[in-house]
């Protein structure tokens, strides 16, 4: 029996005839004005690079994001799954009674932690996957940024331990599975200057290897529906120079703070950068294929209007 999620499980789906029933029109005309706007957006996206974050506090919710990514491949696209596991790491410290420690927001990694951090995130979390991405028709790789060289880092500050900074990103693993239609599922850790592994923030690492791909958009999935203003409402679009002030005022704040600056990095090659709500059901179709969008657009330069 296929995986399901909770919430996949329990939420009803509309379908198509229950849609065309809600706002009396025929069946024909909703799927004729679904295509009609889609249409634009699947052609711009066909043979692009899209890399997508799938953060460890969305893992529960993954199903219809796997979907999303296999029907992107589908279409052209050729988008590379970079994963967390915060939760699942803490978890399986929890039981091996080891503390979990964090300095400036960034797990300390010392060399107990690491071997767990290791295998949730190498073998565990990217297995399963790679396992659902099967199951749901894709073809997917699991690899870390260790195999092939694909990211190198140096350590980040002692006070850390094993965590790294990404200085290099080989593209070339990723173009070969891409360019063999192949869906990359790529777990944070990184090569170290002495053969060694580094543990690496899961947003940094999906910013760097952006960047290396020269990714057409960059896409956050996370717990927050994007970034919000001081009253709580969704800022839809936004230039890397408003995301700047808006840091600089406090409007974004706390553990956003690194998210927003991981998206600037990866705006110095890549177009656009999106953070949408990965617990919402096919967030990224939505974001990517429709008018409205889902969350928030980050662009290099402000849009004219």
């Amino acid at each position: 029996m296929a995986e399901t999620d909770t919430a996949t499980a329990t939420t009803p789906r509309a379908s198509i005839g229950d849609l065309a029933a809600a706002f009396s029109v025929a069946r024909h005309e909703v799927i004729a004005q679904v295509l009609k706007e889609a249409q634009p957006y699947i052609e711009a996206l066909r043979g692009k690079t899209l890399v997508i974050k799938l953060g460890g506090s969305t893992l529960h919710h993954r199903r219809d994001a796997l979907e999303d990514i296999v029907w992107l491949r589908g279409l052209g696209a050729r988008p590379v799954l970079v994963h967390g596991g915060g939760p699942e790491i803490n978890d399986w410290l929890a039981r091996l009674g080891i503390a979990s420690q964090f300095a400036r927001g960034l797990r300390v990694t010392n060399a107990q932690t690491l071997e767990v951090v290791r295998m949730v995130l190498g073998g565990k979390v990217n297995g399963e996957l790679v396992g659902l991405l099967s199951r749901l028709g894709g073809q997917a790789v699991g690899l870390t940024g260790v195999d092939g060289g694909l990211l190198r880092a140096e350590p980040l500050a002692p006070e850390l331990g094993a965590v790294g900074r990404v200085i290099a990103v080989d593209a070339g693993p990723i173009e070969a599975l891409t360019a063999a239609g192949y869906i990359p599922v790529v777990a944070p850790l990184a090569l170290g200057p002495d053969g060694g592994v580094l543990n690496l923030n899961a947003d940094d690492a999906a910013a760097d290897l952006a960047r290396g791909l020269g990714a057409a958009k960059l896409l956050y999935l996370s717990n927050t529906p994007g970034i919000l203003d001081r009253a709580g409402g969704l800022l839809s679009v936004l230039s890397a120079e408003q995301v700047r002030a808006l840091v600089a005022d406090g409007t974004i704040a706390g553990g956003m703070i690194p998210k927003a600056e991981a998206c600037l990095r990866a705006l110095e090659t890549t177009g656009r950068v999106h953070i949408v709500d990965g617990r919402e059901p096919h967030v990224l179709i939505r974001e990517l294929m429709t008018h409205e969008g889902a969350g928030t657009m980050i662009e290099r330069a402000a849009v004219a209007t």
